[in-house]
């Protein structure tokens, strides 16, 4: 009997806490860290009398998110409290975003690298809540619980049903390029591994064109690796329970990092399980198209965007422009370097090989280094000229990036310009073969790598400065080639 083909299906759940100053319905430091149970107030923690106020930014950076992608923005958004008790929810319920009842932001998409060229990624809703406390399990066994992140604002992205994504792969890419689009935007730092960032996927698997198949979500994924592992993990773990004759059951999971592993934590809960209702102490978020579109111009070139932009308008390769926009700074950079009328490829060439190589060894952030664009600028523009040679572009690059020197400085005052005078290459050519016979004997019998020891020969007499292309075809005219 033959073996069952399964199509995995995924959807995607990601919660993106948002870069702003205070919680969402409070005054208390939303911040990573700090002393455990320190920034909390009555009303993160839910105290009887406190009363939530909106935090605008919040809604703000949620609004201008789903405009990013393309969601439709309801005029009209109300709160709920979703109703489920754990150690880690000190109010017992989150104050959230039902999704019937008009989320933030709905029926958008979000486009991803492919394959193919480009995927379409459809998205189900963009919401707005409060996250929750976090659980802390001590080495004496006992487990406790810091409420300092309960309260913050927390964004969640839902990607739609049936869900357009099928594969580990396609699901770390949408991870990765959402990720991208939130830090461009300024709403979120997505460090998963300090969770400010945070993805679940829902995965299941079916025969092909058959009906959606029994879900399992997925938690305490820490990292791209960890989802697209996790992925996998029970794709094949679901197929192996029904070759085996097994039911599936709707479960949240945990994820092993170490054992790269699931196990189950809980019988997934269903919505009516929360008991949904509308957040007494808090009025409906109505806007208006004035307000709407003054956010919508904020919005910057987002990383898809500039990435197609560098390969249709500049020629670059995709690697090429999906390497540059990998982070704000760096894409800005090279715009501005782009813009100085300097060759978009050699540009490329250099920040993601010596310049990002001399950052790295020195441990040196982008903002805090003494290159700007304007000394890649200069150094393109000499090598283009043929002022300077390629080994020697390297030289001056390196001392310009610890001295913060234009590189026409150092070329002009350690005399480095580079020889393209034909008579002064021509004798240093004669010179070269006078001295060397037995090499001309050797290369005359049919030894042609004997050329290159000549090429250095003169590139030694010329300490490094001759124009290669000229000491090559001289080379040929002298030896008779």
């Amino acid at each position: 009997m033959a073996e069952v083909q399964y199509v995995t299906s995924v959807g995607m759940e990601v919660h993106a806490e948002l870069l702003t100053k205070t919680k969402m319905f409070c005054r208390c430091v939303a911040e990573f860290g700090g002393e455990v149970n320190t920034r909390v107030c009555p009303t993160c923690l839910g105290l009887p009398g406190a009363m939530p106020v909106i935090n605008s930014q919040a809604v703000e950076h949620v609004i201008r998110t789903a405009l990013a992608m393309n969601c439709t923005i309801a005029m009209t958004s109300v709160f709920h409290r979703k109703n489920y008790f754990y150690p880690d929810l000190p109010k017992g319920f989150q104050i959230s975003q039902y999704e019937e009842t008009n989320p933030i932001g709905y029926k958008g998409w979000l486009d991803i690298p492919s394959e193919e060229g480009t995927k379409r990624v459809h998205l189900r809703r963009v919401h707005l809540e409060e996250d929750t406390g976090k659980l802390m399990h001590l080495p004496s066994g006992r487990s406790g619980v810091d409420c300092n992140r309960a309260g913050v604002p927390l964004m969640e992205i839902v990607t739609d049903y049936p869900p357009d994504i099928h594969t580990a792969s396609e699901a770390r890419e949408y991870l990765h390029q959402l990720r991208l689009l939130l830090i461009y935007l300024g709403v979120c730092d997505g460090k998963m591994e300090q969770g400010s960032m945070r993805c679940e996927p829902n995965i299941s698997i079916a025969e092909a064109d058959a009906p959606l198949g029994i879900k399992t979500e997925l938690k305490n994924l820490g990292s791209f690796k960890a989802v697209a592992l996790g992925i996998e993990h029970e794709s094949a773990r679901m197929a192996a329970s029904l070759a085996g004759g097994a039911t599936l059951k709707q479960e949240t999971r945990g994820w092993n990092e170490a054992t790269e592993s699931s196990f189950l934590m809980r019988i997934k809960e269903h919505e009516s399980d929360y008991r949904y209702f509308s957040e007494p102490d808090l009025p409906p978020m109505v806007f208006d198209e004035e307000y709407i579109d003054s956010l919508r111009k904020t919005i910057p070139e987002l990383p898809m965007a500039k990435r197609t932009r560098y390969m249709a308008e500049l020629g670059l390769s995709a690697y090429d422009a999906g390497v540059l926009v990998q982070e704000p700074n760096w894409a800005a950079f090279f715009d501005d370097a782009a813009t100085q009328r300097a060759d978009p490829k050699a540009l490329c060439n250099w920040m993601n090989g010596d310049f990002a190589r001399l950052l790295n060894e020195a441990k040196t952030p982008l903002e805090e280094s003494h290159i700007k664009p304007v000394h890649l600028v200069d150094l393109v523009g000499m090598i283009a000229a043929d002022a300077i040679s390629g080994k020697t572009a390297k030289e001056v690059f390196e001392e310009a990036f610890k001295t913060g020197e234009m590189p026409s400085a150092i070329v002009e005052k350690k005399g480095l310009s580079q020889i393209s005078d034909s008579a002064a290459i021509h004798e240093a050519v004669r010179a070269a073969i006078a001295e060397n016979p037995d090499a001309v004997a050797r290369f005359r019998e049919g030894k042609g790598n004997v050329k290159g020891f000549f090429v250095g020969q003169v590139m030694k007499k010329t300490q490094g400065r001759a124009n290669a292309d000229l000491v090559n075809s001289i080379l040929e005219q002298e030896l008779g080639e």
